[in-house]
Formats: structure tokens, C-alpha cells, sequence
């Protein structure tokens, strides 16, 4: 039996902390693009009963499969159309991301590196950050590990479970966001197989089973895009019609993200996701790295397990070579990243250079993380609720508890400080950070300032002029404004950039308005950050009466 890595006890504080912060963040408001946009095609769904055909702003959506949207309607459903029903499936998947992992590291080494394991996951930065800006990673995530964890266990038992778990952890993926995540665990699977040398195992029939679930499981999403695509060539999306729904799920999503014909300007940096994972994966990153080092050493002598590092090369390099990136496409590797980072430390017990070498490593990454907290809470955007600061001061005096305590040596210290800083730094993210950045979002504030006082349902979007933050938060949908809308002796209102307050005015009268600083939050700079400068950074939004 392994020895204890850290005491029950403290396994069980930390995680308490960290759901404590997990919480805090289904209150925050949604950021307009993905975030507010996803969750206004499950508000089409919802308030439509159109459970079939997936539908944004600017009509047919196609590049997301159905889980989603149709998790995020049902639970606004039970808890009414919020932030927190929006964003409590994927916390279910974030827990369901956290076992698994524990899982699959027990089944990998043993059941210390199990626990290390899942509180790396848990604390790494994009990981709780997918739950705070909820597209689809948190489900992704928690799909491929449990798929992942269900085709290890299979692999090493044969049992008939281990068989329909994994079909449904692949089909939730698929279900999620397509190919990609059956692609990821099939990886991990196949590198077991290849370092147990069970090749026998390849000949299972209840290899045909599981394809043949994964197919049964996955019918809902291709008959949704049978029904809303292929029986409708003449749907035009992206500038294409005769669109073939299923084929585009099945095979061209994924050939289309890899090969670019989406993309943005980091699609020529080939180290984008080498830099980016450093602080995507903070505080454990730099180790990831140091423990894939050291593995590509051992790998071909079979002195290490091959599915977290075939995983985490493999995956590295695809997404990197890819013509599409975004850093939250890492992900998908975090909870092999989890397993390899935990098994460096629990091999490291014995005394020497890389003991001392990990803890100097982990307490710069603290330091930083720590000094970030400050600049962003002191001085960009000041922490103004006293009695909140409480919360900050207690989890920073845990902090310097694990630092400086006798009763953990060098290695445990290494992990508790970064867990510590981590919760500190997101727990002020959550309750005054985000609160106070939100305000700089038009579309959320003017649902605030207008409840009670413009009936949202006669509310019209100028031109190219979009808000998901503001219908969602009014329970609407987008209608675009016409001149035929105007009806003689008739008001309505309209949303509007002030940018464009000038040509509205040359063709109709304004009256009555309600105006809201507006800027893209989620593409901060440095001006915007510093506060003297913020405003003049900011557009406005504007609700305003119109009529001829």
C-alpha cells in the first residue's frame, strides 16, 4: 500500500475550499460571445420548445452538437433562466472530470497519486476558469476522462459495465463537441493496450458492442441534424447551403477547425500551445513539462505507463499544428496533465535536487499568482466590499500556514501553498473581480437598468448591433430592427452602439434613452486595465426610443 501523500483530512479542507470557490462562480453574470451566445441558443430552446434545431442570432447554428444547449434548457426549466441554471450542468461535469481522474490515475499507479490527481486537476487555472466563462470544455473535459477512465478499466477487467460506460462517456463527448472527444481517449487506450501488451485484447467482441452503444447513444444528436440539414439543402450557413448535417458532425468539423478554414491570427505560432499551457495549467504546468522530460526517457524502456504521455504528446502536437487555436482547446489534455504532474511528485519522496527544485518552482508560480491578485484587487479594480475582505484574508493566512508550518515537509508544502494561492486568487475573481469588470458589459447593465421600465419584448437590435448578455438577461430574443417595424404614431425601442447614434438620427427621432459603458471583456488590454484610462476605452450601449 502507498504511503499517505498528504492526510485525508487536508485532502478533504482543500476540496471544501475549492467547491466554496467553484460556487461562488454560478452566480457571476455571462460574457457576451461564447459564453452568453450558447446560452441564448438554449433560451431559443427553451422559450421556442424547439428542442431539434439549434439557432443563434443570425439563424441556423451549426459547429456545436445538442448536450449543451439541451442541459442548460432543462435546467432552466427547474431553476428558471439564470446564470446559475446556465452554468450548473457543466459544474456537474467539472465533479464528473474530478473522480474520473481520480479513477483513472488509482487504475494507472495507486490510490495516493488518484487523490494528487484530481486536486491538481481541480485547481489547475483553465479548469476553474471553464466555470466561470462556461462554454463547452467543462463538459468536454468531463467526458473524455470519464470515457478515458472507462476504457482502462475495461482494458484491464473485461467487465460488460466497463463496456457501456465507456460507450456513453464517448457518446456525452461526441455529444458535446464532436469527433474530438472520442479522439482523445481512443489515443490513451490504444497506447494501454500497446504498453500492457494484452494484444489479444483487440480481438474482443465486446469491442463491437461498444461502437455499436456509442452508436445507439449519439442518434439523438445526428437525427437533430438530419432533421434541421440534410432535409433542408437549402439552409445556408457560412455562406454554404446543401449542407449535409451528419457528415459535417461525423468528419468535417474536426477537418475544418484543423485545417483552419476557421481560425484566428495565432494559426502560424506553432509553440501557441506550448506558451499558452504554461499559464492555462498554472500552478502545475512547468512540472507537467519536467515529468514529460523525464518520461520520454523511460517510455521505450517501459519504466512508465504510456496513456497520459502518449495522451499528452500526441494531443500537443495535433492542436499545435492546427490551423485553428484557441487556448481553450488544452483542456482536453489537463487530466492526463493532472496524472503525470501527481505521479512526478509522489515519486519524488525521497530527499534531493528535485524536491528542492519543485518547491522553488511552485512557490514562484504561488508568488506571481498571489501578485497578480493584488495588482488586479488593489489597484485595477479596488475590492470595495469590506465586509468581503474577510473571506481574502482567512484563505490568505491558510496560505502562510502551509508555507510555514513544521508539520508538512518541502514536497507536501509544494502542493498546499499553490493550491492555497489558487483558491485565493479565483475567490477573488469570483466575488470581486468579475462582479465589478461585468459592469463594463452594456448588454447586462442595460437589462439592469431597464427592468420594470421597457417591456423587453418590444426591443429591436440595430443593423449588425448584437447583445447575448442583454436577451438572455430579458429573457428574449434577438429581433432585428426594420423600417417597417415603425408603424405611424408607433414607439419601440432600439439597442444600439453610440457609434452609430448619428445615422439612426438622420432617419428617425430619438426619445426616451438608457445609456451603459460597453467594452469586450473577454479581450482585455492594458489600457483598459489601468483605471484612469478605462473609460476612454469603452463604447457605449444604448436603449433608445425611436419613432418617426
Amino acid at each position: 500500500m502507498a504511503k499517505p501523500f498528504l492526510p485525508d483530512h487536508i485532502y478533504k479542507f482543500l476540496f471544501a475550499l475549492l467547491g466554496l470557490v467553484y460556487i461562488t462562480g454560478l452566480w457571476v453574470p455571462l460574457m457576451d460571445n461564447d459564453s452568453a451566445h450558447h446560452a441564448n441558443i438554449a433560451l431559443h430552446m427553451h422559450l421556442t420548445g424547439d428542442y431539434v434545431n439549434l439557432v443563434d442570432h443570425n439563424g441556423d447554428y451549426l459547429d456545436k452538437p445538442h448536450l449543451l444547449f439541451w442541459l442548460a434548457a432543462f435546467s432552466y426549466k427547474i431553476f428558471g433562466v439564470t446564470s446559475f441554471a446556465y452554468k450548473f450542468p457543466s459544474l456537474l461535469f467539472t465533479i464528473l472530470a474530478v473522480y474520473s481522474t481520480f479513477r483513472l490515475a488509482k487504475i494507472l499507479y495507486n490510490k495516493e497519486v488518484g487523490k494528487l490527481s484530481a486536486l491538481i486537476l481541480a485547481s489547475a487555472f483553465a479548469f476553474m476558469l471553464a466555470n466561470n466563462d462556461v462554454r463547452m470544455e467543462a463538459m468536454l473535459t468531463g467526458s473524455i476522462a470519464f470515457a478515458t477512465w472507462q476504457l482502462a478499466e475495461f482494458i484491464k477487467t473485461k467487465k460488460l459495465l466497463t463496456v457501456a460506460g465507456a460507450a456513453l462517456g464517448l457518446a456525452l463527448g461526441f455529444s458535446t463537441k464532436g469527433m474530438i472527444a472520442v479522439f482523445v481517449p481512443a489515443i490513451g487506450a490504444f497506447f494501454y493496450i500497446l504498453y500492457g501488451k494484452d494484444y489479444k485484447i483487440f480481438l474482443n467482441r465486446k469491442w463491437l458492442l461498444m461502437i455499436l452503444m456509442f452508436a445507439v447513444f449519439i442518434l439523438p444528436v445526428l437525427y437533430c441534424y438530419y432533421q434541421q440539414f440534410n432535409l433542408h439543402p437549402e439552409k445556408i450557413v457560412r455562406g454554404k447551403d446543401h449542407i449535409n448535417g451528419i457528415k459535417f458532425i461525423l468528419l468535417n468539423q474536426s477537418v475544418e477547425r484543423f485545417g483552419g478554414q476557421t481560425g484566428d491570427t495565432s494559426r502560424q505560432d506553432h509553440l501557441f500551445f506550448l506558451h499558452s499551457f504554461l499559464w492555462a495549467f498554472a500552478p502545475w504546468a512547468v512540472l507537467v513539462y519536467i515529468a514529460v522530460v523525464i518520461r520520454i526517457k523511460k517510455i521505450l524502456r517501459r519504466e512508465t505507463e504510456w496513456l497520459t504521455t502518449s495522451t499528452f504528446i500526441i494531443l500537443l502536437l495535433l492542436v499545435s499544428f492546427s490551423g485553428f487555436k484557441l487556448p481553450h482547446y488544452l483542456n482536453i489534455i489537463f487530466p492526463v496533465a493532472a496524472v503525470m504532474a501527481a505521479a512526478l511528485i509522489t515519486n519524488a519522496q525521497s530527499p534531493g535536487n528535485l524536491i528542492r527544485s519543485l518547491f522553488i518552482i511552485q512557490l514562484l508560480v504561488s508568488v506571481l499568482l498571489l501578485l497578480a491578485a493584488v495588482v488586479i484587487n488593489a489597484w485595477a479594480f479596488p475590492l470595495k466590499n469590506i465586509p468581503l475582505l474577510a473571506g481574502p484574508v482567512l484563505l490568505l493566512a491558510i496560505v502562510f500556514y502551509f508555507l510555514k508550518s513544521n508539520m508538512y515537509n518541502m514536497l507536501q508544502r509544494a502542493v498546499l501553498v499553490p493550491v492555497a494561492a489558487m483558491i485565493v486568487f479565483f475567490f477573488l475573481l469570483n466575488t470581486s473581480f468579475y462582479p465589478q469588470l461585468l459592469k463594463y458589459q452594456g448588454g447586462n447593465m442595460l437589462a439592469v437598468k431597464t427592468r420594470e421600465k421597457v417591456d423587453p419584448g418590444n426591443v429591436y437590435f440595430w443593423k449588425e448591433t448584437q447583445s447575448s448578455s442583454f436577451n438572455f438577461y430579458t429573457k428574449t430574443l434577438r429581433k432585428q430592427f426594420a423600417d417597417s417595424v415603425l408603424q405611424p404614431g408607433q414607439k419601440v425601442w432600439l439597442l444600439y452602439d453610440i457609434r452609430d447614434e448619428a445615422e439612426i438620427k438622420q432617419q428617425y427621432t430619438l426619445g426616451q434613452r438608457f445609456e451603459a459603458l460597453d467594452y469586450e471583456i473577454t479581450k482585455i488590454d492594458i489600457k483598459f486595465v489601468n483605471p484612469e484610462k478605462r473609460e476612454s476605452r469603452c463604447s457605449k450601449m444604448v436603449l433608445g426610443e425611436v419613432y418617426r
